[in-house]
């Protein structure tokens, strides 16, 4: 797998300016998760991580709290998972993943930002076949033999371990996450993960070069600032 999916995956902030669009997208993602599988962490994995990496992200006690008590409570948002791929400048393959709660205005304004970058909006499956949809789990440590053993006695379907400058990576099929968070910490108590995430990893990347070099970083930037975008994935490989 390499560390391709360390630079290939678009922060949902870049500056503090941002803060703001990055409470709001996760207090979104807070309250789908929690919606889907239940707003205790230590009952939905998901959530805990989810948690966790809000925390990092620096995002309020206070937006966590509300986007669990919305969760909890009757109505609110009707928001549903939506993901559209695409080529973007020089032909580069892009995965935008969105929550919405108006597909028609979030598919017309993401086809809007590949148009604006000479990009253009694929069909649903055009792009995420060249892309795998692993869970990454990385964490202190060089137990590469151990952590193995006990994502097998865990029956976890493991892809790929990396054992690089003290720390270990864990990829494994995207269904495998649950199972594969789990078994390590059985396997090791309380881990702080570095890295706990699902993500389309690029199988191979494209060169970005030239005048598209600009473009790209434009259209990043554009589906960033969509109030409905969560991720961004793509597989250039920018100078």
């Amino acid at each position: 797998m390499g560390r391709a999916f360390q630079n290939r995956k678009e922060s949902m902030a870049k500056t503090a300016d941002a803060k703001t669009k990055v409470y709001s997208k996760f207090g979104r993602e807070l309250y789908v998760c929690a919606k889907q599988g239940g707003s205790d962490p230590h009952a939905n994995l998901a959530l805990r991580g989810l948690i966790e990496r809000a925390k990092k992200a620096q995002v309020p006690a206070h937006v966590i709290d509300k986007a669990l008590d919305k969760a909890n409570g009757v109505g609110g948002e009707d928001y549903s998972p939506a993901r559209y791929e695409g080529f973007g400048p020089g032909n580069v393959m892009v995965i935008v993943e969105c929550l919405t709660d108006n597909p028609n205005r979030t598919i017309g304004d993401v086809r809007t930002c590949f148009t604006k970058c000479k990009g253009k909006i694929g069909t649903p499956g055009s792009v995420s076949h060249m892309f795998d949809h692993c869970a990454i789990l990385a964490f202190d440590g060089d137990d590469e033999e151990g952590t193995l053993e006990a994502l097998m006695e865990a029956d976890v379907d493991v892809t790929d371990i990396e054992n690089e400058d003290g720390r270990i990576t864990v990829f494994a099929p995207h269904t495998e996450y649950a199972k594969a968070k789990q078994s390590l910490l059985d396997a090791f108590g309380e881990l702080e993960f570095e890295v706990d995430e699902i993500q389309f990893v690029p199988q191979t990347t494209t060169p970005v070069e030239g005048d598209d070099v600009a473009l790209f970083e434009k259209l990043l930037d554009m589906l960033n600032d969509l109030e409905d975008v969560q991720n961004v994935y793509h597989g250039g490989e920018l100078p």
